[in-house]
């Protein structure tokens, strides 16, 4: 845990105030679920909910079945993270947060299909050796919110994605998204 310095009072309804810079770094916004923990000496510790979370050995699982079926590198995302990923190395990508690009896609809740002229970031890192490929990112929606992303890269540079690829990611979303209203 890092000490930030900050204090602050509980006002009487027992609310208390996350400084506008904290919830910046953690891209924390308005309306954003966190989940509260209590440990034994005292401690209370505030982490982002993530729904998607909650299915990420499912998630592992799924997107082995989709790299293996399509030939392709698939992803899923949370909203701040890469919660799953195969067909490329982990270590580059698992667990790093999500690029600002990323999250500006999700959260208009449009499908996009990229080339490698157009390729955007999956991670804040940017690995661009591995990630300017075409893509299919589709939204995950569950409950009516976007909770992350199903996303395919081909392997291949001169590989063009479509609307198959689309529509494999779609269906992946679309399941993934079910299986956190269940």
């Amino acid at each position: 845990m890092k000490a930030t310095g900050v204090v602050r009072r509980i006002d009487d309804l027992g609310r208390i105030v996350i400084p506008k810079e904290i919830r910046k770094i953690l891209r924390i916004k308005e309306g954003s679920p966190l989940e509260i923990f209590t440990e034994k000496e005292g401690d209370i510790i505030l982490r982002k909910y993530s729904p998607i979370g909650e299915i990420s050995n499912f998630s592992s699982e799924y997107v082995e079945s989709l790299a293996k079926i399509t030939d392709l590198i698939a992803i899923v995302t949370d909203k701040d993270m890469v919660i799953a990923c195969s067909g490329t190395q982990k270590k580059d990508i698992l667990e790093q947060k999500i690029s600002s690009e990323l999250e500006k896609i999700m959260d208009k809740r449009e499908t996009l299909i990229t080339d490698e002229s157009t390729a955007i970031p999956i991670t804040e890192k940017g690995n661009k050796d591995k990630e300017c490929k075409s893509q299919v990112i589709v939204p995950i929606i569950s409950d009516s919110e976007v909770t992350g992303s199903i996303i395919l890269i081909a392997k291949e540079l001169d590989t063009k994605l479509g609307k198959n690829e689309e529509q494999i990611a779609k269906i992946a979303a679309s399941f993934l998204g079910n299986q956190m209203e269940i």
